[in-house]
């Protein structure tokens, strides 16, 4: 064989070849990311059914809790406000439709406010996200440096001064704490501003999220802002004191498990500046177990926050889940059980993008 089609035999061959990262398999985050989406989908569907059975378990009769006594007295109009409702088909018929509803986006019509649910918590939704939101931000700001400071000075005075403010913050009541805030700097004080979103006197600003401190920013209404921020502060430190104790002894057990391990020791050794080892080092292989505490307790946060809600008259998903449940409007109790089920598939969602992308040892699992 001659150099000459030995060459062109070789450049064919080489031309053949797929070039690099083309070889049809998708990367390990890519295939660690759609097993998540799909986990979460099949979730989805099972929450509308928990909520649903759930639901229809409730002891109680939706069309007493509703219909007048003389309503009631007359089987004709009890049999129309049934059909209405869709509470006169079997159980798993009645679930069908349900499922249906939800995923062409109706998720039914609210037995008290004569309106679409989706539309009731497309008012109320927004303000415990803002709420939660604020509240999440501020544990996480402040829980985080408390942790770190305490596990770079444990056993110190710093360090259980820190540890005590957890605790405290873990052990007070929630509601207690709201009561005690609103009546010291509102009543007594008058430092903060009462109850509500914005003050009485104010228009909302132009919707755009439905948060209002985003809202006003964005419509350049800053005297709407300022207030906003001001109704906002008091409930978010009220809501984010037993998260910051929770996320302070979270980040300072995490921190002082990493600072224990050998290549912490070899990179002390090796004369990296103390800032380089904390934020390349410790901090980046903390932040799982951080970042998992972290989404639980906003999970929590937005589904929790009845109380606080109620006593800063906060209109939000608590308020409106408290409203729907003693008046057992089921399909606004199906709606925020949905939402509730919704906010925690996408925090865990978020997680565990997290963990693939701080830890690649997670996505190849």
């Amino acid at each position: 064989m001659s150099p000459t089609s030995s060459n062109e035999d070789l450049k064919e061959g080489t031309a053949r070849r797929k070039p690099p990262g083309r070889t049809g398999r998708r990367s390990p985050l890519v295939r660690f990311l759609a097993r998540r989406v799909l986990t979460a989908l099949l979730l989805a569907v099972g929450i509308t059914l928990v909520t649903f059975v759930l639901t229809n378990m409730v002891p109680g009769d939706p069309v007493s809790a509703n219909l007048g006594q003389r309503a009631l007295g007359d089987p004709a109009i009890v049999a129309q406000w049934r059909a209405e409702h869709g509470l006169d088909k079997p159980l798993p018929q009645q679930y069908l439709l349900h499922l249906q509803g939800v995923l062409q986006g109706d998720l039914g019509t609210s037995q008290q406010s004569h309106r679409p649910v989706l539309d009731d918590l497309a008012e109320s939704v927004p303000a415990t996200l803002e709420l939660a939101g604020a509240a999440i931000l501020i544990s996480l700001v402040a829980g985080v440096a408390f942790g770190v400071i305490a596990a770079l000075r444990r056993d110190r005075l710093s360090d259980h001064v820190l540890r005590v403010i957890s605790l405290i913050g873990i052990s007070v009541p929630t509601f207690w704490l709201a009561l005690t805030a609103f009546y010291v700097f509102f009543y007594r004080l008058q430092v903060t501003p009462g109850s509500g979103r914005i003050d009485p006197g104010m228009s909302p600003p132009p919707q755009v999220t439905g948060l209002y401190t985003v809202d006003s920013a964005l419509a350049g209404q800053w005297d709407v802002f300022s207030s906003a921020v001001g109704h906002l502060i008091t409930p978010a430190l009220v809501l984010a004191l037993y998260t910051i104790g929770l996320l302070t002894r979270f980040t300072r057990s995490a921190v002082l498990e990493v600072l224990g391990q050998d290549y912490v020791r070899a990179a002390r050794a090796k004369g990296l500046p103390p800032r380089v080892i904390l934020f390349r080092y410790v901090l980046r292989s903390a932040l799982v177990p951080i970042i998992t505490v972290a989404g639980l307790a906003f999970g929590s946060l937005l589904s929790g926050t009845v109380l606080v809600e109620a006593i800063f008259a906060w209109p939000g998903v608590g308020q409106y889940a408290y409203k729907s449940a003693t008046t057992l409007d089921l399909p606004a109790v199906m709606g925020v059980g949905l939402v509730v089920g919704g906010v925690y598939l996408v925090i865990n969602l978020i997680v565990d993008v997290l963990y693939g992308v701080i830890d690649p040892r997670v996505r190849l699992q």
